[in-house]
């Protein structure tokens, strides 16, 4: 089966009722697109041909760019990919709010587990947004090729970078992580009905040297995370994704960002840079990974407590040294 017609059918299969209330992309317009621009190219090569023998394809289309393509075909495929992203975001943000609720709102979801399985709806959403990440993820990358086929060129592999340049690259997603925590917080990798379905998760070597996530998909993509610091060369602990992608332990991107660790990474100045790739302004939108955290407390309880027992002391240190220092500019010492 060709992938239009698998795209299609996910579309109109048991998840409509789930992808009526969101964007995706437009599979279908995109190729009809690319289809109109091959037959405006074939009409334009002839005629070109005609006119003079030396013209040829490549030289009205192939590796240049398409005026057509360019107005309907990126513009719309960028659109579409951002709203895939946010609305990704969003849906898993709430998912997982809802699973590590603290206070009045954990007791009121206890309380309606009394009555619901509430567990269960929330492990079933965790599925259908895997699935709902996935195949959109496909999509961009089959009709991309497409269009590098079309016009004999790289612009759809640039396209792909620019994906990534803007932070809407699918597949590359800290709340990707996220899931893939939550998931193997839930206990679903013992559960034998959903490796088929939600895909398999794997965390190796939490605390020990290539500390790593690895998330099998469906349609067979596997995905690779490293949950090394590059910082202190650690498993990260109490983990935080800057804008960037990048991950790091919180006291180590405090300490990057020159703030203290009890005000926190969002604190940091608008002009600190990522430690890896010098990106500025990637600190005030950092992603707290709390399902990541809750699995290495849960995996690998001594790391976890070494850590957090360093973590304390190294913020009740800067703490002092921070209020000495108040107290002295306001007495006048």
């Amino acid at each position: 089966m060709k992938f239009g017609e698998t795209f299609t059918e996910y579309l109109h299969g048991e998840e409509e009722w789930f992808l009526e209330k969101c964007r995706y992309v437009e599979y279908k317009k995109l190729k009809k697109v690319l289809k109109k621009c091959k037959t405006c190219n074939s009409t334009r090569s002839d005629d070109e041909h005609i006119i003079s023998s030396a013209t040829s394809l490549s030289d009205s289309c192939q590796y240049q760019s398409c005026p057509w393509c360019d107005q309907m075909f990126f513009e719309e495929l960028m659109k579409e990919a951002s709203d895939v992203a946010g609305f990704f975001k969003s849906r898993v943000r709430h998912l997982l709010h809802l699973h590590v609720a603290t206070g009045m709102q954990r007791y009121l979801i206890r309380l309606r587990r009394c009555f619901t399985d509430e567990k269960q709806a929330l492990i079933h959403e965790g599925h259908i947004l895997i699935h709902y990440i996935t195949m959109n993820a496909i999509a961009i990358r089959k009709i991309l090729k497409k269009y590098d086929k079309v016009h004999g060129s790289e612009n759809g592999k640039n396209f792909k970078l620019k994906m990534r340049a803007e932070r809407i690259e699918l597949l590359h997603s800290p709340w990707l992580i996220e899931l893939g925590a939550f998931y193997l917080n839930s206990g679903l990798d013992k559960v034998g009905n959903f490796k088929n379905s939600f895909g398999r998760v794997l965390c190796e070597n939490l605390n020990e040297d290539q500390p790593v996530m690895k998330l099998m998909l469906p349609n067979s993509i596997e995905l690779e995370f490293d949950l090394t610091c590059a910082i202190c060369l650690e498993t990260v602990f109490n983990p935080y994704a800057l804008k960037c992608g990048h991950i790091f332990c919180k006291a180590c991107a405090c300490s990057s960002a020159s703030v203290m660790i009890f005000q926190g990474v969002k604190a940091a100045p608008q002009c600190s840079k990522c430690p890896i790739c010098r990106e500025v302004g990637v600190y005030a939108e950092a992603v707290h990974m709390i399902e990541l955290h809750l699995l290495l407390k849960i995996r690998s309880k001594e790391y976890w407590k070494e850590r957090m027992m360093g973590e304390r002391s190294e913020m009740v240190k800067q703490s002092k040294m921070f209020w000495n220092e108040q107290t002295m500019q306001m007495i006048g010492y």
